[in-house]
């Protein structure tokens, strides 16, 4: 008889998974890829609320990448956030992450730039890096200073810009904070292993959009673990949950940031489960972690 996979035991995360399993099934990646995103929308509208009071947000192209921006109502810094959202860079849109850039926004006092990048399959890497890093340096060559920011795939995402504007010597990234990041793990070890069943994101979920999203196997854009060297990056925040077969991703490249000098922030949330971010207002340890990340983003971005 195998042992149960372990699980959360908070009640407010608890209700945010079984709202999710109404919506989305366990096995959704097992479907057609359009079914996969019908799913994911219905649930990100499941969870969407109100924007912050006259927060102000338009949407543009940046050549051929669409962006939304958002302006909220007391700007408190000239800071830029940039926001990549997750999905397993096969869903997830300027809809999916609407209300959180919004409420980062607020909290922080600053602009948020996020990014309809590319998705898999039907662009495979290095599109949606790609079209990050179109954006990223189209803000800095602003004399603006920016705050990546990206949660799952996302966090990828902005890992892997961090380490493209440092190999090209660009100036102004300020700071990076990564939530629930994939970095490049080995499936076959640690939290892969430990948490490979977990709820919300199973380590064959994880294998699956690698393989759809076709990165060569050891870039260090693809996969920041495999840097060979993390030296001069900007500072980062970086949270995991502790039921995620990411954690350890977010855990190894903690400590090697920090082994490399570079000062780093790491939360490690203790009831939560992968996409917590959606669970903010209904679960006290989404709330509370929440909140963290808004503290960091707004840190990075004082003047």
């Amino acid at each position: 008889m195998s042992a149960p996979s372990p699980a959360p035991t908070e009640k407010g995360i608890l209700q945010f998974l079984e709202i999710c399993d109404s919506f989305y099934p366990a096995d959704a990646v097992e479907a057609s890829v359009e079914q996969q995103r019908h799913w994911y929308d219905a649930l990100c509208a499941r969870f969407d609320r109100p924007l912050p009071p006259e927060m102000i947000f338009a949407d543009g192209m940046l050549q051929r990448i669409a962006i939304r921006r958002y302006r909220p109502r007391k700007i408190l810094t000239r800071t830029i956030l940039l926001y990549l959202h997750g999905g397993g860079f096969v869903v997830g849109s300027l809809e999916s992450h609407h209300a959180i850039c919004a409420e980062i926004a607020d909290f922080a006092g600053a602009e948020l730039v996020s990014v309809d990048y590319r998705l898999a399959p039907e662009y495979r890497w290095p599109a949606q890096t790609d079209d990050g890093f179109t954006v990223l340096k189209h803000l800095l060559s602003a004399n603006s200073k920016v705050v990546l920011i990206g949660d799952s795939a996302g966090g990828n995402l902005a890992a892997g810009l961090a380490l493209r504007a440092r190999n090209e010597g660009l100036s102004g990234l300020v700071g990076q904070v990564l939530i629930y990041p994939a970095l490049g793990g080995d499936l076959r070890t640690g939290s892969y292993v430990e948490m490979a069943e977990a709820p919300g994101l199973t380590t064959s979920d994880i294998a699956y959009y690698r393989d759809i999203l076709q990165a060569p196997e050891g870039n260090e854009i693809a996969e920041p673990l495999q840097a060979a060297s993390l030296a001069g990056l900007p500072p980062a925040f970086i949270t995991v949950a502790h039921f995620d077969p990411l954690r350890d991703d977010g855990r190894h490249y903690a400590a090697r940031l920090t082994a490399e000098g570079v000062e780093v922030w790491f939360r490690e949330e203790p009831q939560m489960v992968h996409a917590w971010l959606r669970a903010r207002h209904i679960s006290d340890g989404a709330r509370d972690g929440f909140h963290a990340i808004c503290e960091a983003v707004r840190h990075f971005a004082a003047p």
